[in-house]
């Protein structure tokens, strides 16, 4: 397996809702805990001055999604056929 695609696949999706005096409404939030993304792929996460971990770097997961999706995208579109007589 690519080494994206391994980096992805290690990654856990978690769904949370903000306090209320940032989201009133509690929308419901998709997204990734950054120590546990740093954990995986220290590059995917941005540090603050101090060197400790502020956040996702979801530019840079997204593309890599992307990136992944378009290779699986060819492996299908080149697997062999079944005939079909």
């Amino acid at each position: 397996m690519d080494r994206a695609s391994d980096v992805l696949l290690a990654l856990r999706p978690v769904t949370f809702r903000y306090k209320p005096e940032i989201d009133p409404e509690g929308v419901p939030q998709f997204g990734l805990v950054a120590e546990e993304v740093e954990k995986v792929n220290p590059d995917l996460v941005v540090r603050d001055e101090n060197g400790g971990i502020y956040t996702v770097r979801y530019d840079a997961v997204n593309a890599m999604c992307s990136t992944n999706s378009s290779k699986n995208t060819g492996r299908w579109k080149n697997r062999k056929q079944p005939s079909r007589s």
